[in-house]
């Protein structure tokens, strides 16, 4: 496993970057050796905030973890990966049946009691007015929802507006 590890407007110190990397490759054990993780770590005021990436075949493990330490958030993170690991094991199984690109051996079962399939469990239908994406931002937060899908007045497509961990919005647009 290959370990990328940047900074964005911080300078990654070398200790930190042998932590990360260190920490990372004992992941290399679920994955294939050509697979690439990659950490980016950021502050913003007191938070030392680390996002950790690792593509697998169109899939993407993701953590994101904030504190006031880096190092915290750098544990923190690595438990979140290993939590997820652990929990789509059988989900990655069924997608990747054939394909040696994660090894599972190593990956522990799921506790006993945690579900382990998905399923949609309501269903709902609603009309899609035209409006723009600061409308759709206002009709977001008077329902008290993170996101809200609606029908862009101007290029009559389907978008999604959506409320960001730092407090801003974004918006999603399809591409054809």
């Amino acid at each position: 496993m290959r370990v990328r590890v940047s900074g964005r407007n911080l300078a990654v110190t070398d200790a930190l970057k042998d932590t990360i990397t260190s920490k990372l490759e004992k992941f290399g054990k679920y994955f294939k050796e050509d697979t690439e993780a990659q950490a980016t770590l950021s502050v913003e005021k007191n938070r030392q905030i680390i996002e950790i990436t690792i593509p697998i075949n169109g899939s993407i493990l993701r953590a994101e973890e904030s504190t006031e330490d880096m190092y915290a958030s750098v544990d923190k993170a690595l438990d979140k990966l290993n939590r997820q690991i652990g929990k789509y094991k059988t989900k990655l199984e069924k997608r990747y049946q054939g394909h040696d690109t994660i090894r599972f051996e190593y990956i522990p079962d799921v506790e006993p009691g945690e579900k382990s399939e998905s399923k949609i469990v309501r269903t709902k239908r609603f009309s899609i007015k035209p409006m723009d994406p600061e409308e759709a931002v206002l009709q977001m937060e008077l329902l008290g929802h993170n996101f809200f899908v609606f029908t862009n007045g101007d290029t009559e497509e389907v978008n999604v507006v959506y409320k960001r961990k730092d407090g801003d919005y974004g918006l999603i647009e399809p591409t054809f």
